[in-house]
């Protein structure tokens, strides 16, 4: 494994960010682990950590928060809190079983958007459905509580997205000890980390 310098990473970010890091559980069914997050500054969006190995971003993941701590302060950084926020995936993921037939957790379905483009984001990755005025309606009414209200073409923009990004987080490559260089090639059905 090729040594990066790490503290450039975190201090300025791949593309001007620097925010504030974070260390965030997520829970899915088929992958669950520690990640760390970038806050963007000013207009900055925000991102989840990733960094390059083999020719590709791959997501360093960890078992507690006390280890991506650990691996942050080791590159001469600290988490803006000791403590992990937690995204309950399995939440959004019971309801994609049967959309149709099952209530819109919308709270989970917020932050599992919100999180799902911070990781495209953070892996450089074009995987995710292109945003239009269809997606960014279907957003403004989620963030509203008011997903009831999704016309059929909002519900197919939100899914669709979705679905997407779920596939993305259960197969990027991810670092599973970011200190001893392995990295895992998720399968379709990803392993739990």
């Amino acid at each position: 494994m090729a040594k990066i310098e790490m503290a450039d990473v975190f201090a300025t970010g791949r593309r001007g960010g620097g925010g504030s890091l974070y260390a965030y559980r997520v829970r899915g069914r088929g992958r669950s682990a520690v990640v760390l997050w970038i806050g963007g500054r000013g207009d900055e969006p925000d991102q989840v950590f990733a960094v390059p190995e083999a020719g590709r971003w791959q997501v360093p993941v960890f078992v507690t928060a006390r280890q991506a701590r650990v691996y942050v302060r080791r590159r001469g950084r600290k988490l803006a809190t000791s403590e992990a926020d937690t995204l309950e995936l399995s939440r959004v993921q019971h309801w994609l079983e049967d959309p149709v037939r099952r209530k819109i957790p919308p709270g989970a379905v917020l932050e599992a958007w919100n999180f799902l483009e911070d990781l495209a984001r953070g892996l450089d990755a074009v995987h995710l459905p292109q945003q239009g005025t269809v997606q960014n309606s279907a957003y403004e009414k989620l963030f509203e509580g008011e997903c009831a209200t999704w016309t059929p073409d909002e519900q197919r923009a939100v899914l669709e997205l979705i679905k997407a990004g779920m596939e993305l987080w259960n197969s990027c490559p991810v670092i599973v000890s970011p200190c001893s260089g392995i990295v895992l090639e998720a399968e379709p059905a990803a392993r739990a980390l």
